[in-house]
C-alpha cells in the first residue's frame, strides 16, 4: 500500500518565527498564505507545513496522488483503497472517506502513541 508523499504538519505558536527558523535551515516557502496562518515550506523534496491556530498537535501527513512537489501522479493508491486495506487490517480510523466517492477525500487515524495521521488526497 502506497500512502503518497510524506510531510509533517506542525502546530506552531508564531508562524512568522517558525518561517524564519525553517528558512535558516534552508527551507523556502512553497505554498500557503501567511494571511491565513499556514505555510508550506520546502527543502529539496522535504515538505513541512506550518499551521498557526488550526489544530492542537502536530500531524503526520500523507498525500496520495502527489509527488513531493505537489505534482499529480498518473498512478497511485486511492485513499479509499488505503482505507479499505487499513480497515481489513483492523486499524481503527477516526474519520473515513465515503467509499463510493471519487476524487479528493481524506481519512484520519491515531497511532498507539497518540500521534495523529492524516491521509489527505487532493486529486
Amino acid at each position: 500500500m502506497e500512502l503518497g508523499t510524506f510531510s509533517i504538519s506542525l502546530a506552531v505558536k508564531d508562524i512568522v518565527a517558525s518561517k524564519t527558523f525553517y528558512e535558516k535551515l534552508g527551507f523556502e516557502q512553497a505554498g500557503g498564505n501567511l494571511e491565513y496562518n499556514y505555510l508550506i515550506m520546502r527543502n529539496g523534496s522535504t515538505n513541512i507545513g506550518l499551521f498557526q491556530g488550526m489544530f492542537e498537535h502536530n500531524i503526520l501527513t500523507f498525500n496520495p496522488g502527489w509527488d513531493a512537489f505537489c505534482n499529480e501522479l498518473d498512478n497511485f493508491t486511492d485513499v479509499r483503497d488505503v482505507q479499505a486495506a487499513l480497515k481489513a487490517a483492523g486499524v481503527e480510523l477516526t474519520t473515513q472517506a465515503d467509499p463510493d466517492s471519487k476524487g479528493a477525500a481524506s481519512i484520519t487515524l491515531v497511532d498507539p502513541d497518540g500521534n495523529s495521521i492524516l491521509i489527505d488526497q487532493h486529486v
